[in-house]
């Protein structure tokens, strides 16, 4: 007992030596600073840049549809219609990643009939469709398309609706330019409050795309004939706009 004894003694002791002194120190003589908590000068602006660029996608959509008694029997010539034009653009430069299935719809209609003076209904025929989604990146060739598409076996075709390639590096670009454009509004609006531009704090970018839409539709058996006059891509409008908040000096 008696180590801990002293040991507490001279805990205790030490305590009311140092409580004495703090009495005898010159607390209001010592320059502790000031903390503050200030909120960070910005200003935020939008900075966009624009380009013209010409139609890089034709995309065009090709359907069948049969109607039979026998199931199997329409779907057996929606198939092999499909396939033939699906060959067919082939043939003509598509690549397979560029022909995509879009609807494939198989369903029995409903015959109405009257029975003891009653209308009721029965299973009627099979009607089967199917449809393709072709993407042509040789904009210059969307007429002699247009033209192949129309002397196919397809019922309806749509198209072209010219675009801009959503891969397309042109936004990349822009990116540059539309940082530079907010740079100068917010030197604009820092010169305007008597400060300085500082750093980029953060950047967000945005991209959108807008072309021409040219939207034919071609409706028959797969008869002869043309899909129609010239077809001019024209251009369509790529922009970028991004959101950079400034530090202000």
């Amino acid at each position: 007992m008696k180590p801990f004894l002293f040991a507490f003694l001279g805990f205790l002791l030490s305590g009311l030596l140092l409580l004495g002194l703090s009495f005898f120190l010159p607390w209001s003589g010592i320059d502790w600073g000031a903390l503050s908590l200030k909120p960070a000068r910005t200003v935020t602006v939008v900075g966009e840049a624009k380009s013209k660029l010409k139609s890089e996608i034709a995309s065009f959509s090709a359907g069948v549809n049969a109607i039979n008694d026998d199931k199997e029997k329409a779907v057996t010539e929606v198939n092999s219609k499909v396939n033939a034009i699906i060959e067919s653009v082939k043939s003509f430069g598509i690549k397979s990643a560029d022909v995509k299935t879009q609807n494939l719809n198989i369903y029995q209609n409903q015959e109405s009939y009257y029975e003891d003076n009653r209308q009721k209904q029965r299973p009627g025929q099979w009607s089967v469709s199917n449809s393709v989604e072709i993407k042509l990146h040789d904009v210059d060739r969307a007429q002699a398309l247009a033209d192949l598409l129309a002397k196919s076996g397809a019922n309806n075709v749509y198209g072209p609706n010219f675009a801009l390639d959503e891969d397309s590096t042109a936004s990349d670009a822009l990116f540059t330019d539309a940082v530079e454009n907010a740079k100068t509004k917010a030197a604009n609006v820092a010169r305007a409050a008597g400060r300085k531009l500082g750093a980029i704090l953060s950047v967000t970018e945005g991209v959108s795309a807008t072309g021409p839409i040219t939207l034919l539709r071609m409706e028959g058996g797969g008869g002869g004939g043309g899909g129609g006059g010239g077809l001019e891509p024209g251009t369509g409008t790529i922009s970028k706009s991004v959101t950079v908040i400034f530090e202000l000096r």
